[in-house]
């Protein structure tokens, strides 16, 4: 049987949900997730949540961070560095899912976040995406990496949303072909992926007023002033 079974999850159409703009335009989620073996349970976890995003009407990109150097080890113009800055841009939303290794978020993981700058020219590729943050443990149960990963998330001005996952004994919890198994823990995920999805779309055609900030409109003004009287 199929995990996913649309029917009992109730869930409005994307037209309905939509409160702004075009209800074609499908919400775009870049999913990152932090591990590099061959069975990666955070990348069974991203692609289950994938799959579940694309239920819901989402146009989803999964990041393949093999090959990503170490941030600051190679030029900002290394293809695979452009590739996830560009999918950084490209989104709305996005999915970041880690392995807990040593209580905390994987060097793979960092690594990602630490390549998308808080500004790239006039662009920001993080600031005001909303964020859905999950873990898998190898053991009992942590909050370490959704912690550690919702800090990350502030500090990259993005909109983390209330819910998580965070998956204990992720060994237990997939089949042999990286399918999640049915459970509660399944369950979460779903309505992670929904509450994201739902924060997307309320947040779209917003995110230019809500992080509209005092200090950076002071900050353009001086320089605004600065240019003009260097020109006198």
């Amino acid at each position: 049987m199929p995990n996913v079974k649309p029917e009992q999850w109730n869930t409005p159409t994307l037209a309905q949900l939509d409160p702004v703009g075009d209800p074609r335009h499908p919400p775009r989620i870049l999913l990152l997730y932090g591990s590099l073996r061959e069975r990666s349970f955070s990348r069974f976890l991203t692609q289950e949540a994938a799959r579940i995003l694309e239920h819901f009407g989402a146009e989803v990109k999964i990041f393949d961070p093999m090959d990503l150097p170490m941030a600051g080890s190679v030029p900002e113009t290394h293809p695979k560095v452009m590739e996830l800055r560009a999918l950084s841009l490209w989104s709305e939303g996005q999915v970041w899912c880690s392995p807990e290794r040593h209580g905390a978020i994987t060097a793979v993981m960092k690594n990602q976040i630490d390549w998308i700058p808080l500004e790239q020219g006039a662009m920001r590729p993080s600031q005001g995406r909303t964020l859905a943050v999950m873990q898998v443990c190898g053991g009992s149960q942590s909050f370490n990496v959704v912690n550690t990963l919702r800090l990350l998330g502030r500090w990259m001005r993005m909109v983390t949303i209330p819910n998580q996952s965070s998956v204990p004994k992720a060994y237990q919890e997939f089949d042999e072909a990286g399918r999640m198994k049915p459970s509660a823990y399944y369950d979460r995920v779903v309505d992670v992926m929904e509450e994201l999805f739902k924060f997307t779309l309320l947040l779209r055609g917003r995110t230019d007023y809500l992080t509209d900030r005092y200090s950076e409109r002071n900050e353009r003004q001086m320089k605004t002033i600065s240019a003009q009287v260097a020109k006198i």
